[in-house]
């Protein structure tokens, strides 16, 4: 070859060749080196570790073993290196240029295919220098990396977090992360909220939450959650002291105190008390409790805001306390003195003139109501809606007329009867008031236009005659109670059924009424829809009656299936309820066969058209049934019957009906069996006594007759 020409350097002298700005070491002898079969160089042959070592210094590179290190090997001993070697540091490009472009630093750097030195500008020595390092600016127009979506990331520790430099050599740098703070939700919360999650506690948990710490017992006797408190379900259990506390400790807060039956307080209404705590009360009860006359009195002097007061049954109540009630409680609407042996109407006429507002007034069992003059205030009122005065001796005639008609009333002779301005009664009671009759209760119809609820029971001089001129009048009338009135007929009870109150009526008591029959009860039945009670014990009713009430209770059966219907609700039907109570024991015209009638009606699927022409059938299982009270010995069964239906479960109920109905069928023909065999035994030795008189021997009359001679003879006569 000629000396122009070169030959094309190898790798491993391009690799090998030192730059030129570099000194130079000189190395020593070399001898050649062949590749053998294994791989290897041809020399020497080496075993062992050392075979090893020398593989593991061609498969190493200087940089790595540096970070690590380990004294980077020399490879330029004399023989030949690989492109393992390769230093990968950055050095100036002997191009001249940055390798910052659109080209991979590999690219630019570095061959990709071997080249030979003479060709190469710039020599070998410089072929993998960089000028400046291998950094990568960031600009506006630069591309960065992108991030995995969220979903694919891989969940990090809850107590490293990551941090991501969007660099091109950068790595991830994993960091502590800061722990939560410890939340306390119940003592961050406001202590209003607190309170209100505490309302929702019962008196009895709260009591019981106080034991929990000191913080958690000023809280839960926090005068805000005691505003009303009602004694009436617990006052057998809870202690004198704890009450005493609850009182002392949410005093000033009390709006509504319900002391009824508490007598463990006797010695704590003194002063630093109850008394002392309790000074804007709306509410008081103080029903059969133990205090004493001066405390009370101290109690009502300082409530000037009391709007509802009981004492009933309270026998320290006395006229002075209601006239410290009528000084110093303007605003009271309802009082309740009944049972007060102490009270009479000159203390509530303190009441009447001292209260305004007062619109319910419970005076049972109270003396002076002969007194007219004190009626004739209530007259002037008129701002009663609600008068009790059961088992009042006092009232008579003449205390309804003048309450009614006032002193001297005007007469209309068009409609015969006195005119009066309407009175505001919705409820009157004057049960057990004997001295009433006919004429005082007459004097009601057509003044009492609101009356709802009228009670007159054990009135036993009432007949037919007011009732007759009454009922019909009263177009509101909701509960009526006409117990042990046994002057009335059934007349009563059909003005009733066609009066307008038939309506409205829910609740009707014409117990141990001996002279009321079907015949005046039907009609209440088939009119009074909306009946909800109906006693009539120690009545002449018969089966007609029960089964009227069967026909009332499927009539509202097929009303609520219709409804049903047509709401598209037959598929969730709510589980029967209790619509009509009747109470008929001790009625001798009422057999179990009446009590089978409703108890088969109660059990009675409802089958009703679809609501489309032409649609199946559709069966609606019961909404209402019929409570009876009846003899004692049919009651567990009907309870049975009554408990298995509300529950749903009908196909027992009908089976408890039918074997009961087999009891009683059987019961009855053993009954009637055993009458007869008696009567025939009876009628047998009759027979043979006969034969013995007349001188036979039984029916034969083969024996001689007796002689009949002493008493005996006149044992007859």
């Amino acid at each position: 070859m000629s000396d122009n020409h070169t030959e094309p350097a190898s790798i491993d002298a391009i690799v090998h060749s030192p730059p030129e700005s570099m000194p130079t070491t000189p190395a020593p002898e070399q001898q050649p080196e062949h590749y053998g079969a294994d791989g290897g160089r041809d020399g020497p042959k080496v075993k062992g570790h050392k075979r090893l070592w020398r593989k593991v210094k061609r498969m190493t590179s200087s940089p790595s073993l540096a970070r690590m290190g380990i004294s980077t090997p020399d490879f330029r001993t004399g023989t030949k290196g690989s492109i393992s070697c390769i230093s990968l540091q950055s050095s100036p490009t002997p191009f001249g240029r940055d390798c910052h472009n659109n080209i991979s630093p590999f690219a630019q750097c570095y061959p990709t295919a071997p080249t030979s030195a003479a060709s190469t500008p710039g020599g070998n020595a410089h072929l993998f220098e960089c000028t400046r390092p291998l950094t990568r600016p960031v600009g506006k127009d630069t591309p960065v990396s992108v991030g995995l979506p969220v979903e694919l990331r891989p969940t990090p520790n809850a107590d490293v977090v990551v941090e991501e430099v969007h660099d091109y050599f950068s790595r991830p740098v994993a960091r502590a992360k800061e722990k939560k703070k410890n939340v306390k939700f119940w003592e961050d919360m406001p202590f209003e909220i607190r309170l209100q999650i505490l309302d929702h506690l019962t008196p009895q948990e709260l009591v019981r939450c106080s034991a929990v710490s000191k913080k958690w017992h000023a809280m839960c006797f926090d005068g805000q959650l005691w505003q009303t408190i009602d004694t009436s379900d617990y006052y057998r259990d809870i202690p004198s002291a704890v009450l005493k506390n609850i009182i002392t400790g949410s005093g000033p807060f009390v709006k509504d105190l319900n002391l009824r039956g508490c007598v463990q307080l006797p010695q704590d209404w003194t002063s630093a008390g109850v008394v002392d705590a309790c000074q804007n009360l709306e509410s008081l009860a103080l029903e059969d409790c133990h205090i004493e006359r001066n405390s009370l009195h101290a109690l009502l002097g300082q409530n000037n805001r009391l709007v509802q007061v009981n004492l009933c049954g309270l026998p320290i109540a006395t006229n002075a306390a209601m006239k410290i009630l009528g000084k110093h409680c303007p605003r009271l609407k309802s009082l309740n003195v009944s049972w007060c042996s102490g009270i009479d109407t000159r203390g509530l006429r303190w009441i009447v003139d001292g209260c305004p507002e007062l619109e319910d007034l419970r005076a049972g069992e109270s003396r002076g109501w002969d007194d007219l003059d004190f009626v004739f205030s209530l007259f002037e009122r008129n701002t009663l809606e609600r008068l009790v005065l059961a088992q009042c001796d006092s009232v008579t005639d003449e205390t309804l007329m003048r309450l009614v008609w006032g002193p001297n009333p005007a007469y209309d002779y068009l409609a015969g009867r006195y005119v009066a301005p309407p009175r505001k009664l919705k409820h009157l009671d004057l049960s057990r008031c004997r001295n009433i009759t006919d004429i005082g209760v007459k004097a009601l119809a057509h003044n009492v236009p609101h009356l709802e609820g009228l009670q007159l029971s054990k009135c036993t001089d009432l007949t037919d005659i007011s009732l007759k001129e009454l009922l019909p009048t009263l177009t509101s009338i909701t509960h009526l109670d006409l117990e042990e009135l046994g002057h009335i007929t059934s007349a009563s009870l059909q003005a009733l059924a066609n009066s307008p109150a038939r309506k409205h009526l829910k609740h009707l008591t014409i117990s141990y009424c001996d002279s009321v029959g079907d015949v005046g009860v039907v009609p209440i039945l088939q009119q009074c829809t909306q009946l909800a009670s109906l006693e009539m014990d120690n009545t002449r009713i018969s089966d007609l009656t029960l089964t009227e009430a069967a026909t009332l209770l499927q009539a509202r059966n097929r009303a609520a299936a219709a409804s049903a219907i047509q709401s598209g609700l037959t598929s969730s039907t709510p589980l029967p309820t209790i619509s009509l109570r009747l109470v008929v024991y001790d009625c001798q015209n009422v057999t179990w066969t009446g009590i089978r009638e409703i108890l088969s009606r109660n059990s009675e699927y409802c089958r009703m058209a679809g609501p489309v022409p032409g649609a199946p059938e559709i069966v609606v299982g019961p909404t209402h049934i019929i409570h009876v009270k009846c003899f004692y010995n049919w009651q567990p069964t009907v309870e049975a019957h009554t408990e298995r239906v509300q529950k749903g479960d009908f196909k027992r109920a009908k089976r408890l009906e039918r074997l009961w109905a087999e009891y009683m069928r059987m019961n009855e023909e053993a009954t009637a069996t055993g009458a007869g065999r008696r009567q025939r035994r009876r009628a047998r030795e009759a027979q043979m006594a006969h034969a013995d008189e007349a001188g036979g021997a039984g029916v034969g009359g083969s024996r001689r007759r007796r002689a009949r001679s002493g008493p005996s003879q006149c044992a007859i006569m």
